[in-house]
């Protein structure tokens, strides 16, 4: 304990051009008389530390000390702060704002902000979000009530493994006690959550990347199908926005024709959501059998207000 706090006070001296005896004691909580012992065991290491008397007084670094950059180049040093800085507004880990500011010490002086990261989001509870993460690192067992794609709700057991931010959304990926198998669950889609004292040993038959891709290559092509949609020209930022990876085709008339191949069409209920939200914007070409799926799931809407 007592070493990572010297290696943080000495991160913090280079950062800062002065930092009191009694701000650092009262950020690792301990006495002033603790951090003056700190200060003499780092100038006996032979960093160059400077004390400053006076009502702002304090200790600093050397001017002109400065850390081995060479390890990291400054585009490196930027990319990685940045995205730390976004995972720390989302977790609120004092670590990743160790890591970040132990970076800035080797980063360029003058820094030129070119990349923005969030990963914050709304439909997300944070504090699940934390609590997951900790139960991995702990390897705690999690308790949550689920809504799945058929819109049951049903109650999930799972030893947590990892953390995917996808598709704009959190996910938590681990083995569910119930099905007995590895699954993956979409957070915003979670209620109740709880992170028991239960603690799980990782099981001998994880699952990899090359058991997931088992199904052959004749499997994958039956399931993928090409969906083609005629945009209006009033719709085409909302469709870009969804789709940013289809084929596209403009027309004169500002229209356009997109592409995009999707998993099962006909049962992904996330595409149908998505069709119906551009309104009379967008009209699916191909396949037939997806235009059928979407009239029903209109005449289904129209029977909700039928005396309206």
């Amino acid at each position: 304990m007592k070493l990572e706090r010297l290696i943080s006070i000495i991160y913090k001296l280079l950062n800062h051009d002065v930092l009191s005896a009694s701000k650092l004691a009262e950020e690792f909580q301990v006495s002033q008389r603790t951090i003056y012992r700190d200060i003499d065991a780092i100038c006996a290491a032979g960093f160059p530390v400077v004390s400053y008397q006076g009502t702002n007084g304090g200790y600093g670094m050397i001017d002109g000390y400065k850390m081995d950059r060479t390890l990291l180049g400054s585009y490196d040093v930027n990319t990685l702060i940045t995205v730390l800085q976004g995972l720390s507004t989302v977790f609120e880990d004092e670590r990743v704002n160790g890591t970040i500011e132990r970076l800035q010490t080797i980063g360029p002086e003058h820094r030129t902000m070119n990349l923005s990261v969030d990963f914050e989001n709304l439909q997300t509870d944070p504090e699940a979000l934390r609590q997951l993460r900790e139960a991995i690192t702990e390897r705690h067992v999690v308790r949550f009530d689920y809504i799945n794609a058929n819109n049951e709700r049903l109650t999930r057991h799972i030893e947590p493994l990892r953390l995917h931010f996808k598709h704009r959304n959190w996910y938590v990926y681990g083995y569910c006690r119930v099905r007995q198998d590895y699954r993956e669950f979409r957070l915003s889609r979670m209620l109740n959550f709880t992170r028991t004292q239960d603690i799980f040993e990782p099981h001998p038959e994880m699952l990899n990347e090359a058991a997931e891709a088992a199904v052959s290559e004749q499997q994958q092509q039956d399931q993928w199908k090409e969906v083609v949609l005629q945009v209006k020209p009033d719709a085409l930022a909302e469709v870009m926005d969804q789709f940013r990876q289809g084929d596209k085709q403009f027309h004169p008339d500002g229209s356009m024709t997109i592409r995009i191949p999707v998993h099962e069409p006909l049962k992904a209920r996330w595409l149908r959501s998505i069709l119906l939200s551009f309104g009379s914007g967008v009209e699916v070409l191909e396949p037939t059998e997806l235009r059928g799926v979407l009239r029903e799931a209109l005449h289904n809407t129209l029977k909700l207000y039928e005396e309206v």
